[in-house]
């Protein structure tokens, strides 16, 4: 047996595994969106279904594969929505937020600047999965993010 590193090349201990329909389309709005690429893709035998497919977004890999219904393996959009959401640091957020917008992601909450230090802002794809996607602006303490978080939370506007 050849000595294998318990965490192949490029993988982090946590890599995300999606589920479309259609991936095949997925893997190319993704692409567009968010300026992922292709790492290798695997085809079922109809040469069309994808039953796996590794795509490196910035230094992050996400897997991601069609529906197989037989096995449990349903998208978001057969399941009528998803309480995962999928987070992505990036060097602009605005510039991302723009580029994702363009090639189709519904905007569920617009960019703004955020009391833990980010400049911040959510996505919904076509897919059904959701995005959150941040640049990191500042480094701060537990003890000013609970203060800036007391602050906002106090603020009538956001309750």
């Amino acid at each position: 047996m050849a000595n294998a590193s318990p965490i192949p090349e490029g993988f982090t201990s946590i890599t995300p595994h999606i589920i479309c329909k259609d991936a095949a389309k997925a893997i190319d709005f993704y692409s567009k969106a968010f300026g992922a690429t292709e790492i290798c893709r695997m085809p079922m035998p109809d040469g069309k279904t994808v039953m796996h497919c590794e795509m490196q977004f910035g230094n992050a890999r996400v897997m991601l594969a069609d529906e197989f219904p037989d096995m449990g393996c349903l998208s978001p959009q057969s399941i009528g929505g998803t309480p995962v959401s999928i987070h992505l640091y990036v060097d602009d957020v605005d510039a991302a937020f723009k580029q994702a917008t363009a090639a189709g992601c519904e905007v569920a909450m617009p960019v703004t600047d955020m009391f833990w230090g980010d400049r911040y802002g959510k996505l919904k794809d076509p897919f059904g999965h959701h995005w959150s996607i941040a640049t990191h602006t500042e480094d701060l303490s537990p003890e000013e993010i609970g203060k800036r978080a007391a602050e906002t939370f106090s603020n009538p506007q956001c309750q």
